[in-house]
């Protein structure tokens, strides 16, 4: 006779409810590498892919055609050629006085208007956020509404306050014997500073209104407890907590400066020669372009690249340094 089967001992019941064996655990590490790897790439593939199309490309571009040199021949009958002179570009704009003349207005802007603008800014986002405050939504939306008009929309709205022929400002100041100068040479880089705070004072204000929201009440209620003044408070409790936006908000105006282009060129043709077309960087490797001279303009753009990179590098390392003192 054969041997009987061995039979499992216990019911089917049992054996269903019996555990499963675990995966190893360098199995299950995998699986969520895997899965980690899946998540970023769906939700930061797409980001990446832009900021590569949309930035990366065009600065290494604009650094390749920087490294040649267009020539030309004397009577213009031959195609103009490219020839590789990586450092010939960059030369000729460090030699260039209108060039480096824009790097400096843009800097003095810059110095001048972004700690203007982010204190008009950072007192608006205070004053919403006190406890007297009425109409918040009302006040808020008012001080946003300027950065929701298009920069050329809101720059030929001012070019028509500071026409000299229909101004309403010095028409108002008429009687009084006065007259603003808007585009004389001490004034004009002013003016369009003033349409650059006036657009975005509001946005800033909204980034800096969001961070003081997320201060905790008790602390609030701490430091009136303790006996502390509303604007004791402020400075010591608010605007501390609030140190990272203020950052974030300095960097974004640094590189928005570098940038300045809507306004000057929406203000040129009625600046009477005060505005020239080099009058920011941009604006000069504009007129590179307009010339034909497309590498030129390109190592123009590198040079504005790398001077923001490094500025706002620098700005970061010395606040950080700060912040761990």
């Amino acid at each position: 006779m054969g041997r009987e089967p061995v039979r499992p001992t216990g019911t089917a019941e049992q054996t269903a409810a019996a555990p499963k064996r675990a995966a190893p655990p360098g199995r299950r590490r995998g699986r969520e590498t895997a899965l980690g790897l899946r998540t970023l790439l769906l939700f930061g593939g797409p980001f990446a892919v832009l900021f590569a199309a949309m930035y990366i490309a065009p600065l290494l571009y604009a650094t390749v055609s920087s490294l040649f040199v267009v020539k030309r021949s004397g009577l213009g009958l031959a195609p103009p050629t490219r020839e590789f002179e990586p450092l010939h570009n960059f030369a000729q704009a460090f030699g260039d006085h209108d060039f480096l003349g824009a790097l400096a207005r843009v800097g003095l802007f810059a110095v001048v208007q972004v700690p203007l603008m982010l204190g008009v800014a950072l007192g608006l986002a205070l004053l919403l956020d006190s406890r007297s405050a009425r109409a918040k939504g009302f006040f808020r939306l008012g001080a946003f509404l300027p950065y929701a008009i298009p920069g050329v929309s809101a720059a030929l709205v001012w070019s028509f306050m500071y026409s000299s022929e229909s101004s309403p400002i010095n028409q108002l100041l008429e009687p009084l014997g006065m007259r603003i100068p808007f585009f004389a040479d001490g004034a004009v880089l002013w003016s369009v500073a003033n349409i650059v705070t006036w657009s975005w004072t509001g946005y800033n204000m909204i980034i800096i209104y969001s961070a003081l929201q997320t201060i905790p009440a008790e602390v609030l209620e701490a430091a009136k407890m303790d006996g502390a003044s509303a604007l004791r408070i402020a400075w010591s409790v608010k605007i501390p907590a609030v140190r990272s936006s203020l950052v974030l908000t300095t960097v974004f105006s640094i590189i928005g400066s570098a940038q300045l282009f809507n306004e000057p060129a929406v203000l040129q043709p009625i600046s009477g020669g005060a505005i020239s077309s080099a009058f920011t960087p941009i604006m000069s490797a504009q007129a590179a372009v307009a010339a034909g001279n497309y590498p030129y303009a390109a190592a123009q753009s590198v040079v504005l690249a790398l001077t923001v990179g490094v500025l706002s590098f620098v700005f970061f390392k010395l606040t950080s340094r700060g912040e761990n003192a």
